[in-house]
């Protein structure tokens, strides 16, 4: 029986070449991604910065109402169509000022990416699915250990996650790429009596599907979780799960997975993703180390070999 974990796990992820969180406070944070810096909203940021100047490139003026929105404004040349960027040896990525305030990846990920791959250690025809799939970069670091499908109900995403893959030579990889609602297609393995050695799902708190399909988590959660668990069995290795932007613990991801995966071994595990600030303009090193701003709660179920 998979035993809850009651402790929460921090995974903390640290800047690298291609990205750096070089400051944050006053609700707003400053990044790097490769040659460009920028200025995005972060309402968890509630400190005070410690630079004293900001210097970004670009910066993103969010909307005025509830709904969200807003646009992007620039003091330097910031190319239209993106820049590529890397992760790891493998990984390669175009970076892009997005409408929806994102730069076509999540850094915080880097750490689930990790363990992702201490799961599947020493496998080679795994059989992976990365729900909510995006821009791939998560595929692409599944991908090498078997096969993945990569699941987004948005065309754009999953054209740009092949155009990813594309740059990062791994035309070759066996990954199956689907314009799909995630829910209506998981629940059609579950009929087929499909089954998966690791699912990644980061859903969205709101969404549509490619037909019109609603999303909202609250509501779609349980159901989509309950068929994922159905996807696995006491072979597989691994679950993990992200949740960003609600008001909801934790624990009660872990008390979630608790419930679905009474009849599985293993272990399962709750807790926050953050990121590290790393800024060199800094020059207390004890600074330098930097504070940590969260950005995700998750839950994980593992299954150790």
């Amino acid at each position: 029986m998979a035993e809850l974990m009651r402790d929460p796990v921090l995974m903390v992820g640290e800047g690298w070449d291609a990205y750096r969180l070089l400051d944050s406070g006053h609700g707003r944070k400053f990044e790097e991604y490769g040659p460009y810096r920028f200025i995005r909203p972060e309402p968890q940021a509630m400190w005070s910065p410690r630079l004293p100047e900001w210097n970004a490139d670009g910066e993103f003026v969010p909307g005025s109402d509830e709904d969200g929105g807003g646009r992007w404004q620039y003091s330097g040349e910031v190319p239209e169509h993106g820049w590529e960027l890397g992760w790891g040896d493998e990984a390669r990525f175009t970076a892009q000022c997005t409408p929806f305030r994102h730069l076509g990846f999540f850094p915080d990920m880097a750490p689930v990416w990790d363990w992702m791959g201490e799961q599947l250690a020493g496998a080679t025809d795994a059989e992976t699915m990365n729900l909510f799939g995006y821009t791939g970069v998560g595929t692409q670091a599944l991908s090498r250990f078997g096969r993945v499908t990569h699941v987004d109900a948005s065309k754009k995403s999953v054209a740009q996650a092949r155009e990813n893959a594309a740059l990062a030579g791994l035309d070759d990889r066996p990954i199956r790429w689907l314009v799909e609602d995630a829910m209506k297609y998981t629940a059609r393995e579950v009929r087929r009596g499909r089954r998966y050695d690791g699912i990644i799902l980061d859903p969205p708190k709101f969404g549509r599907g490619p037909d019109g399909e609603v999303w909202r988590l609250e509501e779609g959660l349980p159901g989509l979780v309950s068929d994922c668990r159905q996807l696995l069995d006491a072979d597989s290795r691994f679950l993990f799960l992200t949740v960003y932007a609600v008001r909801m613990s934790s624990l009660a991801l872990g008390g979630l997975l608790e419930e679905l995966f009474a009849g599985l071994p293993g272990k399962i595990e709750h807790g926050d993703l953050a990121v590290q600030e790393d800024s060199l303009e800094q020059a207390d090193d004890e600074q330098r180390a930097g504070r940590l701003l969260p950005t995700a709660i998750f839950a994980r179920w593992s299954n150790p070999r």
